[in-house]
């Protein structure tokens, strides 16, 4: 008797989880979730009610959804949650305003399992029904926020800032998810750069709010978070080269300082502006700290990054979590 050893088909189903972050989406959740179950029959609808004052936890629930109260305020806080009490295969994470197409998450799904991805991101494309749905001044900081994340960490996703986006287990579990509130997003992105995972990026809808329904992006302050994130993670994950750049500014200083002081000394055999001898010392005794301190949160770095990546190892790929799944039923 031979035993056989031939991968499980694409086609066996995971566990298929959506996990929906809401807040005061009692007018946009139905819609949602009606969309998931026609989309993904078979899935496990999740909505994280995040502290809303409206009747979201209610609705969700006579909508059929399994709803989790969320009371930390802050959609970061949210996904931090979702990871950690969602068992499944794959996840779907889409936020509940229902501006995103639920349409697409079969494909989106199909991607992730054909490429044996780790996340794939529904970029967003306007519908073009209405003008506001996705303003130029938006499409100009997620472009600046976007471009800023790649010349820094890398990849080349183009809508960095989508709510709408497909995980692997594995992904899920070994995502630590330190932000509180929309530059969650900016961490998500960062995490799979830092670890290397296999990703990609496809196309989907982007429609305006149902009416009634609004936004609860501001765009300047949590613009500004979202920047003060991307800094964060630059001098958490790439702390050799941002310590280099500042040991690299204080080391020039520096030197623009000392080089009048040695060509006075060469030439009369004073120095007259001790002061500024001292600074010219202190700055370059600066520059030798940061850039020895670069070296040591480098290695921390390292040891970090190679937890994490243990952590992801220890779970399986999504090829090998529809193989387990094939062979349960």
């Amino acid at each position: 008797m031979t035993t056989d050893h031939r991968p499980a088909p694409v086609s066996a189903m995971p566990r298929i989880a959506a996990v929906i972050p809401c807040f005061n989406e009692a007018l946009a959740i139905t819609q949602v979730i009606e969309g998931f179950r026609a989309a993904l029959p078979g899935a496990e609808i999740h909505v994280f009610d995040n502290n809303s004052t409206d009747d979201t936890a209610a609705v969700a629930r006579a909508a059929g959804a399994i709803v989790t109260h969320v009371a930390a305020r802050g959609k970061g806080n949210v996904v931090r949650r979702m990871f950690a009490d969602v068992e499944a295969d794959i996840y779907v994470m889409v936020d509940g305003d229902a501006t995103y197409d639920t349409t697409a998450a079969p494909r989106l799904i199909a991607r992730l399992v054909e490429g044996n991805l780790d996340m794939v991101v529904g970029s967003r494309v306007d519908d073009g029904q209405d003008a506001f749905t996705y303003r130029a001044g938006h499409r100009f900081g997620n472009w600046l926020l976007t471009g800023t994340v790649a010349q820094l960490f890398g990849g080349g996703l183009t809508d960095m800032l989508s709510g709408y986006r497909v995980f692997s287990r594995r992904y899920a579990k070994s995502f630590p998810a330190l932000s509180q509130g929309f530059e969650i997003e900016t961490e998500l992105t960062v995490h799979a750069l830092e670890l290397r995972m296999p990703y990609a990026e496809e196309g989907t809808a982007y429609s305006t709010h149902p009416e009634g329904s609004h936004s609860k992006l501001s765009t300047y302050r949590d613009g500004w978070r979202i920047l003060k994130t991307i800094g964060k993670l630059f001098v958490s994950e790439r702390p050799l080269q941002f310590f280099s750049i500042v040991a690299a500014v204080l080391a020039i200083a520096a030197l623009a300082l000392a080089v009048p002081l040695f060509m006075t000394y060469a030439h009369t055999g004073l120095v007259p502006r001790l002061p500024t001898a001292v600074l010219a010392t202190g700055a370059m005794l600066a520059a030798l700290l940061s850039f020895v301190c670069g070296v040591v949160m480098h290695t921390v770095t390292l040891g970090r990054q190679e937890a994490k990546r243990l952590r992801y190892l220890a779970q399986p790929c999504v090829r090998e979590s529809l193989r387990k799944s094939l062979r349960a039923h």
